[in-house]
């Protein structure tokens, strides 16, 4: 799925809308939940499966699944942001988080923000925004482009899905 912003990455919420409002009625199959949570405002790739062992493999911390993200940042990335969450590092709350890849792809020094793409193993609760808060930078926008080998399709809408073969994860 093509998760669009303001969309819960849950199964079901009195209130808002989930990922699974927007399926058609024929595939909001028994059990199908999403595979790990993207935060309300995050977009992109989401994966959906009612296949519970396969959701395990894709979560689990020791199976260093890794997700790549691009985001935009309110503040300037530079080298020392990099080498700093190349290194690891402990947020204020004492959570350890493993080395993580990041590149800066494009700066706007006057403006003063970035756009990065940042690729992790660990799906720890609001990571990446708390990774960028803990050394002065908001997270403004973040999508996730791609999960283990899948990404999404370019011509996929937001809100839109398509059915794969679990050989297209794996």
């Amino acid at each position: 799925m093509n998760k669009p912003k303001g969309v819960l990455s849950t199964t079901e919420n009195r209130s808002q809308r989930t990922v699974i409002s927007l399926l058609d009625p024929q595939d909001r199959y028994q059990g199908i939940v999403p595979v790990g949570r993207l935060d309300k405002d995050t977009t992109d790739l989401l994966l959906l499966t009612n296949d519970g062992q396969l959701n395990h493999e894709l979560l689990a911390p020791n199976k260093h699944v890794a997700k790549i993200y691009h985001a935009k940042i309110a503040g300037v990335a530079d080298s020392n942001t990099v080498k700093t969450f190349a290194t690891g590092m402990t947020l204020g709350d004492g959570t350890k988080l493993k080395t993580v890849t990041f590149n800066v792809l494009k700066q706007d020094v006057e403006n003063g923000s970035s756009e990065i793409e940042i690729e992790i193993s660990e799906g720890k609760y609001h990571q990446i925004k708390r990774m960028f808060s803990a050394v002065g930078m908001e997270v403004v926008e973040l999508e996730r482009v791609s999960m283990g080998k899948l990404r999404l399709p370019d011509d996929l809408k937001r809100g839109e899905y398509v059915e794969i073969d679990v050989d297209e994860i794996k």
